[in-house]
């Protein structure tokens, strides 16, 4: 009897320290996860070329957003309107990706094609003109009527037929995968979309069959569909042109919320011997959304 009580008392005693110790870890994590690690941070390395997705500083002025990167040492910006590159380029920052035809309208229907391939060889002019090595592609979304194999003959057939465009002007057309499981949030994840498995879009890229033709490995979209995110940056280093960050899940900041290991993801990229940008894409929740980016350089600046 006295051998039973001692073990329910242990039990207690075990169970009531966990949950002590569980809040204080809780605790812990929500003050780690509401300030930066060092304030006042500044990119010291530079290893990792830094860049900025604008959308997710919303309704940030572009060339405010852009004044708080020069000052954190970030090199450059997209996600921004056209209208406002001379304003950032004048700043010192670079355009890192120029935007095209959307995620929703893609050439996995052929009668988008036209519309896909106007906006791509409008937007490969614009990068250019603006110094910029990257336009964004995607796949669109599945549609009725349409296989997956026939959707991916699309895909391919339009690539085609703007890659020699790329190709003459020096110009990637890097295609970004998409998670499709996400449906609490418009841009947390994308429902219906038909890349969104990391290993068949570079299988699409191969197809096309140019040295122009890249992935835009987006590591928060990838852990959420596929994972393995390391090894998958060495197996497809030589397609990667471009990388965009994102704290999973939620698509928020870097910190000890969510479950990627930042530092050696951006130790990885370097391995690889990349040189290109990593463009922050996390969507703010902290009060001061420019604290946010600047712990998320810090992180990243390895």
């Amino acid at each position: 009897m006295t051998s039973r009580l001692n073990r329910r008392d242990l039990i207690k005693t075990a169970v009531g320290t966990l949950a002590a110790g569980t809040v204080a870890v809780g605790t812990a994590t929500s003050i780690a996860a509401d300030r930066p690690v060092e304030p006042g941070f500044k990119i010291r390395n530079g290893r990792i070329r830094q860049s900025v997705m604008g959308w997710c500083f919303n309704p940030m002025p572009a060339e405010e957003l852009a004044r708080h990167c020069r000052e954190i040492g970030l090199e450059a910006i997209e996600g921004i309107g056209p209208e406002h590159y001379p304003a950032v380029r004048k700043l010192g920052l670079k355009i890192s990706l120029v935007s095209s035809h959307g995620f929703a309208r893609g050439p996995f229907n052929r009668d988008n094609h036209e519309f896909c391939l106007t906006k791509l060889r409008a937007s490969i002019d614009l990068a250019v003109e603006h110094q910029c090595e990257n336009v964004i592609t995607f796949t669109g979304m599945r549609e009725k009527g349409i296989s997956d194999e026939q959707g991916a003959k699309n895909c391919v057939e339009c690539w085609k037929q703007a890659i020699a465009y790329a190709e003459e002007k020096k110009i990637n057309l890097c295609l970004e995968h998409l998670n499709s499981r996400d449906s609490s949030h418009p841009m947390k994840g994308h429902p219906g979309y038909f890349g969104d498995d990391v290993d068949f879009c570079v299988e699409l890229i191969r197809r096309v069959d140019s040295p122009r033709m890249k992935l835009l490995f987006d590591i928060y979209h990838v852990q959420i569909m596929n994972g393995d995110v390391i090894r998958r940056i060495g197996q497809y280093k030589e397609v990667i042109a471009h990388y965009h960050t994102a704290g999973n899940p939620g698509r928020a900041e870097l910190d000890a919320t969510q479950e990627i290991n930042y530092p050696a993801v951006m130790q990885a990229i370097l391995a690889t011997g990349y040189r290109g940008f990593v463009a922050q894409e996390f969507i703010p929740t902290w009060p001061d959304k420019i604290e946010a980016l600047r712990h998320a350089a810090k992180v990243c600046d390895v």
